[in-house]
């Protein structure tokens, strides 16, 4: 990686984390921590990286032993609410398989999280803004109404979505590199989509924006490039209006105890597993909805079918920092939501409605799940869907 591409990421997010350092305190007394972890989860994923695949077999094998292990990893460790820790799994649109998104939803429909959509493209050549609206309207759907995933809400026959953007190009704001569409983010609302979570970029990433540590709504026009570049900070007084709402995860600097100074972006790794020294630079992002510092959300991200992380996300690692943030979070001051993603756009839309007590209380504010739904409703929204 080149010196100038260290350098322009640097000079890039220095002055909001600076001023943040300056001004945003943990405040005293006890806090609300609504935790949300989206897995970029790509069951074809190859160790080698890149564009690699594995083959399906192997695929089916990872998903199975994720099915069977994951829930007796998490079950001993309940929030405030009861609710395990669970993942969002954005599943890649262009990877879509029936059977391995049916094993997939089966999961989620136990109770060990819920499903969204993630995409990839323009990595060959740009993609078009026509062709993105084919692919996240025939994905939504069918998870919609085929496997009874995503979510509806009372003003419309669209089924909702939250979205995540392979190599973190959303709306073209990594040089053309990786999507090729600068109206990706009008493409998105267009879609139904109520939140964005691919922000922070990863380390010295092109397409990291210099707006940090918020969850906001874009304040440029959605049709232009990377409008997510600026926005209007969520606050308890005003309802958001401009969709998706972009929520962040923690961006800080983290000096380390080896002496080395590294970057804290909220993402779960072998070479840098959760512990409880990274939940305290994440409540330090400070997080949250203005007019309500003592609820922080912290949105984390994966990659859980990444061979070379496994142990990381399905290992003992994983097990020991939740035992310790569930046993301790008490002695900290801490109250824990565990949410998936619609679960905590739902929770910052009544913080931003005014509504107070417990946060655990608004998971299914706006957004309601489609499995939740009779059939015979979302049997009448397919047909309206597909008409729009």
């Amino acid at each position: 990686m080149s010196l100038f591409r260290k350098l322009s990421y640097i000079s890039r997010v220095l002055p909001a984390y600076g001023w943040q350092r300056l001004t945003r305190r943990v405040p005293d007394g006890s806090l609300h921590l609504i935790l949300a972890l989206a897995d970029h989860f790509e069951p074809a994923m190859d160790a080698r990286g890149g564009e690699a695949r594995v083959g399906r077999d192997e695929q089916e094998r990872r998903l199975e032993l994720w099915c069977r292990q994951y829930p007796k990893l998490v079950d001993a460790w309940r929030d405030h609410d009861g609710r395990p820790f669970i993942h969002s799994y954005f599943f890649p649109a262009e990877q879509y398989d029936e059977g391995l998104l049916q094993t997939l939803a089966s999961h989620c429909h136990a109770g060990w999280g819920e499903i969204e959509i993630h995409l990839h493209h323009g990595s060959r050549e740009p993609d078009t803004a026509e062709n993105t609206r084919r692919q996240l309207v025939a994905f939504r759907d069918i998870l919609a109404f085929r496997h009874r995933c995503l979510a509806m809400d009372s003003s419309s026959n669209v089924p909702r979505y939250a979205f995540v953007h392979g190599n973190f190009a959303l709306a073209n704001s990594a040089g053309g590199r990786h999507c090729g569409v600068d109206s990706e983010m009008a493409v998105l609302s267009e879609t139904g989509c109520f939140a964005d979570m691919t922000l922070p970029a990863a380390p010295f990433d092109p397409s990291q924006t210099a707006k940090i540590n918020s969850i906001y709504e874009c304040s440029m026009p959605l049709g232009q490039r990377a409008p997510q570049r600026q926005g209007r900070n969520l606050r308890t007084d005003r309802t958001p209006g401009v969709y998706p709402l972009i929520v962040q995860g923690p961006l800080q600097v983290d000096f380390r105890r080896n002496g080395r100074v590294g970057i804290e972006n909220g993402s779960i790794t072998k070479a840098n597993p959760l512990t409880l020294r990274r939940l305290a630079m994440w409540k330090q992002a400070g997080v949250r909805i203005e007019g309500r510092p003592d609820w922080l959300f912290i949105k984390l991200h994966c990659h859980g079918m990444d061979p070379n992380q496994q142990d990381a996300v399905l290992g003992e690692p994983m097990r020991h920092f939740l035992e310790e943030l569930v046993q301790g979070a008490a002695r900290r001051k801490e109250t824990l939501h565990f949410v998936s993603a619609r679960e905590m756009i739902n929770i910052i839309l009544a913080a931003c409605e005014g509504r107070e007590g417990n946060p655990g209380d608004y998971r299914d504010y706006k957004f309601k799940r489609i499995r939740d739904l009779p059939a015979s409703a979302t049997q009448a929204d397919r047909s309206a869907s597909v008409r729009g």
